[in-house]
């Protein structure tokens, strides 16, 4: 009847949130998101850039394998630029897990290879790398303060995995 609306196969395993709140072995962590990464590739050579990569986006299959979803405000701005759902400027995403570009409301794919970086992170130290009660505060945090060092939170974590952790949210 006119509303869009998304049918999908149903994800029994919950989503990747559901899982968080505690140190993943960073193999397992690389293991389960690099599927992600791949399916953001994909969507990035098509022109279409998610804007919020989140763990609550990252559905689990039965057989424990990550599914990308929640590309309803992606496919909107895509398909329609003249659809005005938040107005100029306006921004779009869950703040924990947004690039600083992003707060401008100019998102480009590397906003979403930000974002996963900030999942990789959460998932490899057990917390995510701004903490702050406002968004406005986070925000200042992401501008002003260093990367914490996942080093902190994970002792032994190999060189090759905080360069990338630290790459991926330069």
């Amino acid at each position: 009847e006119g509303s869009p609306y998304i049918v999908m196969e149903y994800m029994p395993g919950g989503t990747l949130r559901k899982i968080l709140g505690k140190s993943t072995p960073w193999q397992a962590a690389l293991r389960l998101l690099l599927p992600v990464a791949c399916g953001l590739e994909y969507a990035h050579q098509r022109g279409i850039v998610h804007r919020d990569i989140k763990p609550a986006n990252i559905l689990i299959t039965e057989s424990g394998d990550p599914m990308l979803s929640d590309f309803g405000i992606a496919k909107l701005f895509e398909a329609d630029q003249t659809t005005n759902l938040t107005g100029t400027g306006m921004i779009i995403g869950t703040p924990e897990y947004m690039a600083p570009e992003q707060w401008d409301g100019h998102p480009i794919p590397q906003s979403d290879l930000y974002s996963l970086g900030i999942v990789l992170y959460e998932m490899v130290t057990g917390r995510k790398p701004y903490i702050a009660d406002t968004p406005l505060s986070l925000l200042l945090k992401q501008a002003k303060e260093p990367l914490p060092s996942p080093l902190q939170f994970v002792s032994d974590l190999p060189k090759e995995m905080e360069s990338l952790l630290v790459k991926s949210l330069a």
